[in-house]
């Protein structure tokens, strides 16, 4: 099948790619003309793993290609996905320009039956507007379906290939029949491919993330009140995750939610709820709840040294708002930094992805380690932020040699208790008692 993508960041470039590598010919197209000479040359953008290979192979294949003009890339496309941002709009509800900026040009591009596919997170009655904004330039027979993606950076690749359900949106018998052969290789051990109307599919995406958003939350607000009865959030948890009704999965605390998804989408979706007259008070409390427990482990830190964060120095282990991955969008590491910066304090950071795009937003600002214990020269603190593998069983002798102090702050509860105490740390965590000696 021939396929047009329009949009290459996560969404599209792991689509193009994942479509290519079942025998598809498949061309994306972006109007960034250095990401596109980047593709072009064999290069990535982004760090997702396992994409590459496939990239690789399928442009070697001759079956992806990439270009900037929109009229070359669907020209001979049979569907055609949108894969665009969807950034918040000022009162925080998604903008559709980009979407239907394109839509409007395909209008006067396509002159066959084409399924336009809305591949990024939209609004319900998105499928609508992009119907209206095509029809008004075209003749030409077309069907606009919702095809939301549920793709996790630093697995999207995994999530594309073997999805546990494909969800669509269409009432058209002819567009139902090209999106079934099109997802079919991808569900052959059984997967369910859900068909609906456009508008349930559009709401499935941001009820989905939104309700992974509050599991998170709930389960910070737990570690809250852990802290404040002396209780273990750790021991909470797996009592909570052996229910079958409830499951292990999203039940872990931390600092808080980020990315390109979870933020946009629940405040999305509550902005929804709210121009249809309902006011969705759960995801207003969800909102709420992150922003504080983002700052919940900086409160500690400014406890420990007596509210004077003023010449000591800080290493920040973990940038990307998860591992796997080299975004920080709204990852709860920059915030962090923000306010550590603000009270004084000199930052050393290190993630083994995503340093450069912090780069392009520090500069000069804070340092940067090329190694994780580089970071650690005469740190007065350790702070992780992500939860990357290689952070979990570090060398503590080294860790010990190298800080001014013996202090952890740990956003992602990698460390065992009993150890640290036994080390000699100060060593806080999330939803767990604090041990070790406190600051003189």
């Amino acid at each position: 099948m021939n396929i047009a993508v329009v949009g290459t960041g996560y969404v599209g470039l792991v689509t193009g790619t994942c479509f290519a590598e079942t025998g598809n010919h498949v061309t994306c197209v972006d109007i960034d003309i250095k990401k596109i000479d980047m593709l072009q040359s064999g290069q990535i953008p982004i760090y997702e793993p396992g994409l590459e290979k496939l990239f690789k192979r399928n442009q070697k294949e001759g079956r992806l290609h990439f270009t900037t003009s929109l009229s070359e890339g669907v020209k001979e496309a049979q569907v055609i996905f949108l894969a665009l941002p969807t950034p918040p709009g000022e009162n925080g509800s998604a903008d559709l320009k980009y979407i239907l900026g394109v839509a409007d040009e395909l209008g006067k591009i396509i002159t066959q039956y084409t399924v336009i596919i809305d591949k990024s997170t939209v609004p319900v009655g998105t499928a609508e507007k992009v119907y209206a904004a095509i029809a008004r330039n075209t003749a030409s027979d077309f069907d606009v379906v919702s095809n939301p993606e549920f793709l996790r950076e630093g697995v999207a690749v995994e999530d594309f290939m073997k999805p546990d359900r494909v969800v669509i949106g269409t009432r058209s018998e002819h567009a139902k029949k090209i999106m079934n052969e099109l997802f079919m290789p991808f569900v052959r051990q059984g997967n369910p491919i859900i068909f609906m109307d456009e508008k349930s599919a559009e709401l499935t995406k941001y009820a989905a993330n939104a309700f992974l958003a509050t599991k998170i939350t709930y389960m910070n607000e737990i570690a809250q009140l852990c802290e404040k009865l002396g209780a273990d959030v750790d021991m909470v948890r797996k009592g909570m995750g052996s229910d079958e009704r409830i499951g292990r999965r999203f039940l872990f605390p931390g600092i808080g939610y980020g990315g390109s998804c979870f933020p946009k989408d629940v405040l999305a979706l509550s902005r929804s709820a709210n121009e249809a007259g309902y006011p969705f008070r759960i995801l207003d409390a969800v909102m709420q709840v992150n922003e504080k427990q983002k700052l919940h482990l900086l409160l500690k830190i400014l406890q420990y040294f007596n509210n004077d964060l003023k010449g000591r120095k800080i290493a920040l282990w973990g940038l990307a708002f998860k591992p796997n991955t080299d975004d920080i969008r709204e990852a709860p590491a920059l915030y962090m930094m923000d306010k550590l910066l603000m009270a004084g304090a000199a930052v050393t950071v290190y993630d083994p992805e995503a340093m450069k795009n912090v780069k392009q937003l520090y500069g000069d600002k804070i340092d940067y380690a090329e190694h994780q214990y580089d970071a650690l020269n005469s740190a007065d603190a350790l702070l992780i932020a992500t939860e990357w593998s290689e952070f979990r069983t570090p060398d503590f002798t080294k860790i010990i040699s190298l800080m001014k102090n013996k202090v952890i702050f740990d956003g992602r509860n990698l460390f065992d208790l009993f150890k640290m105490e036994e080390l000699g740390f100060h060593y806080e965590s999330v939803g767990r008692r604090s041990i070790g000696p406190l600051n003189n």
